[in-house]
């Protein structure tokens, strides 16, 4: 898979188009990995956060509530229409205590590197270039929020993390893109 800070870190998916395609192969697919793909990309979570959620989690409520696994720290993030309405799609076939990413073994969630293969294999089979994995989902999240807003003091806030720097530099807004953005400006 990938490590943090190695040349093979996962990328955001930059290109709305890819993004669509990724649904539209999942979805004929399965409809639950589709879900995983829409519920990454719209809520910005990390995938740890995710998998254990239960559908009493998110159907019942405007929020999404979780402890970070990763940090520990509580969080709290609105759900967005475009996800309560793939919500209530989606749970509508599952009882109020079923995980939202039922594995087939039955009984538990998916794993992490089921999720991972998941997004990689649709990832490879509509010809998205670069590394991409499970944190693809969050860093898409952030590229996609950050582009919409520009507001990296938010971003930042969402994500937990320390600095702005940290947060640009997590989401892939990179020297080339400062480049291409300055190549046309003048006063």
């Amino acid at each position: 898979m990938t490590n943090r800070r190695g040349a093979n870190a996962v990328e955001p998916i930059r290109d709305l188009e890819q993004i669509q395609q990724i649904k539209e192969y999942l979805l004929h697919r399965s409809y639950r990995d589709y879900f995983l793909f829409v519920f990454g990309i719209n809520s910005g979570l990390r995938i740890s956060d995710i998998l254990p959620l239960r559908v009493m989690d998110v159907k019942y409520t405007k929020h999404l509530k979780v402890r970070e696994k990763k940090t520990g720290n509580a969080r709290k993030t609105i759900i967005t229409d475009t996800l309560r309405n793939e919500i209530e799609k989606y749970t509508k076939r599952y009882a109020d205590s079923d995980y939202l990413f039922p594995s087939k073994k039955g009984g538990v969630p998916i794993s992490r590197i089921q999720a991972w293969h998941i997004i990689h294999q649709a990832a490879k089979a509509c010809r998205v270039e670069g590394a991409i994995g499970t944190h693809t989902l969050r860093k898409t999240f952030g590229y996609h929020f950050y582009q919409k807003t520009k507001d990296v003091a938010m971003l930042q806030y969402i994500f937990g993390h320390s600095s702005p720097s940290i947060t640009l530099r997590y989401i892939g807004i990179n020297d080339d893109m400062v480049d291409e953005a300055l190549e046309s400006f003048s006063l």
